[in-house]
């Protein structure tokens, strides 16, 4: 009887971060979610909710759903603006409603809302850096955070998932959510990203070719911003390069596409007496990150806070052994599967990067551990309970 009753609800899903140019930690996530929510209730009803005024090749872009018997998308042509405002200040429209009524909304990240008050409600916070860091955000992003208003978001929420324990213990101290409603669920890939088979060899060097990278690099792959702390990764290489401390081959790779506040960033490289050295390349197809992280020797990511640090799980994947930051999630995605240092101790990085580049049973030890510590994470990850 439980399961006829359960087999009765409709499920809407907040797709809009689906039609966004380019993918970063936030829709890859959303992707993973709906895709483990198709298989888990088959049997439900789900309803993605959709908007764009102009959106290019909508179609290509949501191929994968069509093997899905039990999913159909709503998808609407407002102005983001004129949706965005009506949304915030008139609280309408109803997006349940939109959907032709639901009994679960999912929103898989913060954004313009409204909600009725009979639809369980369930949120996802990936972090709270701009509450955190506020100085690493632009004052548009801030603004914007104030307008959506995530306290009350999450206040009005009936259940808050979040990708880390981290992030739920931020929930409760800055927010004062209670804990019993906050669901900490480490949502990721179940995939193999490893690159094996004969064709390895050349398929590396096709990679190695199209985004132009050098023979021997150390690697920096996520979004370019202060938060990510990509400053003192470049002041360490300056460093170990002026003082002779690694092979003089090496370079240094900043990959990834442009956030908030890039300019001081781009403007230091710039500036730098080793700019020769340092490889800026832009947004990575998501195809191609499985070889660029075992191209590289090492991994650094010495972010100020994560949510969760989808990046550094990745390059565990991949055999590529790690150094990041001791602080937010970050320990609970590495555990003792990388080298982790105090991102503001610029000697720190120093001595991870000297060390883990110059030492190859170091490299070898934490590649092993990293693709231990990558597979308990994606079999944590697997369970999502909505009834």
């Amino acid at each position: 009887m439980e399961e006829e009753r359960e087999e009765n609800k409709t499920i809407g899903i907040d797709g809009r971060c689906l039609l966004d140019a380019n993918y970063t930690g936030v829709n890859e996530y959303t992707v993973v979610l709906i895709k483990k929510i198709l298989n888990d209730y088959p049997r439900q009803k789900i309803v993605i909710f959709l908007n764009s005024f102009k959106s290019k090749n909508i179609q290509k872009r949501l191929l994968w759903l069509r093997k899905y018997k039990n999913v159909r998308v709503k998808h609407y042509y407002f102005p983001n603006k004129f949706l965005n405002f009506a949304l915030w200040f008139l609280n309408y429209p109803k997006i349940d409603k939109m959907l032709g009524g639901v009994d679960i909304f999912i929103a898989p990240n913060v954004s313009f809302l409204a909600i009725s008050k009979n639809v369980k409600f369930i949120l996802t916070i990936h972090d709270l850096s701009f509450e955190r860091f506020k100085e690493t955000f632009s004052y548009k992003r801030r603004f914007w955070h104030f307008i959506i208003n995530p306290r009350k978001l999450c206040q009005r929420a009936d259940e808050i998932w979040t990708v880390s324990n981290s992030t739920k213990w931020d929930l409760e101290s800055l927010y004062k959510i209670s804990p019993d409603k906050i669901k900490v669920k480490p949502i990721v890939k179940k995939v193999d990203l490893s690159v094996q088979g004969k064709n390895k060899r050349s398929k590396l060097k096709n990679i190695q070719k199209k985004y132009n990278l050098p023979e021997k690099f150390i690697l920096y792959l996520g979004t370019i911003e202060p938060r990510k702390n990509i400053i003192k990764l470049v002041q360490a290489f300056e460093y170990l390069k002026e003082n002779k401390k690694i092979d003089k081959k090496y370079k240094l790779v900043v990959a990834g596409q442009l956030g908030w506040n890039y300019d001081d960033i781009i403007n230091y490289i710039n500036q730098s007496n080793l700019k020769e050295d340092i490889f800026l390349t832009n947004f990575i197809d998501e195809k191609d990150k499985k070889y660029i992280y075992q191209l590289a020797t090492v991994f650094v990511y010495p972010s100020l806070f994560e949510g969760f640090g989808i990046p550094v799980l990745e390059a565990m994947l991949n055999g590529t052994p790690v150094i990041t930051s001791n602080n937010s999630s970050i320990p609970e995605v590495v555990g003792k599967a990388g080298m982790m240092i105090d991102p503001d101790r610029v000697v720190d990085l120093i001595d991870t990067m000297e060390l883990m580049i110059n030492d190859e049973k170091i490299r070898e030890y934490y590649i092993k551990e990293g693709f231990k510590q990558s597979k308990k994470i994606i079999d944590n990850g697997r369970s999502i309970r909505l009834f």
